[in-house]
């Protein structure tokens, strides 16, 4: 039976290269002279540190940049609170999005069953497979999912006939 499987995945290598090029650019730009900016990549979690608002919001556009620039969709980013340290430093931690959410496993399923086509949607962890009889369905739910889940970057992998 035809199936394909549903996946959130970041590519993390070309993460810590984005996010170590964002580094290196804030080192040599002279706005950046003389003050605490910095990123910081730690597992899944990007820190971003700075003296101001308008620098950090400096500092994330540098690192936005370069994510773009070496193909990660920065909607994998999912950005916290600003918050002050010492002084008038501020910081702000990005997740970076790894799996699909329960929610929105949930959201794809019931997309899949009220969309009239004959599939099966299944969670399992955090992929949704998606299987069926016909590789015609299958092509019209993948399409269906991009326009329906568009603030998410989905990937679809492991298409099987």
């Amino acid at each position: 039976m035809p199936s394909f499987d549903t996946v959130l995945e970041p590519n993390m290598v070309e993460v810590k290269n984005a996010v170590e090029q964002a580094q290196r650019e804030i080192g040599t730009r002279f706005d950046f002279k003389g003050s605490s900016a910095a990123v910081t990549l730690s597992g899944q979690e990007i820190t971003a540190l700075a003296d101001s608002d308008f620098q950090l919001q400096q500092v994330l556009d540098v690192l936005r940049n370069k994510l773009t620039k070496r193909g990660v969709d920065v909607r994998f980013l999912d950005p916290g609170k600003m918050e002050k340290i010492g002084g008038d430093k501020l910081k702000q931690v990005l997740t970076v999005r790894h799996g699909i959410a329960t929610e929105d496993a949930k959201k794809i399923q019931q997309l899949i069953k009220g969309s009239k086509l004959k599939l099966q949607a299944a969670i399992q962890g955090e992929v949704v497979r998606v299987s069926g009889a016909k590789k015609d369905d299958l092509q019209a739910a993948i399409a269906l999912i991009r326009q329906s889940m568009a603030q998410l970057p989905l990937q679809f992998t492991n298409f099987r006939d």
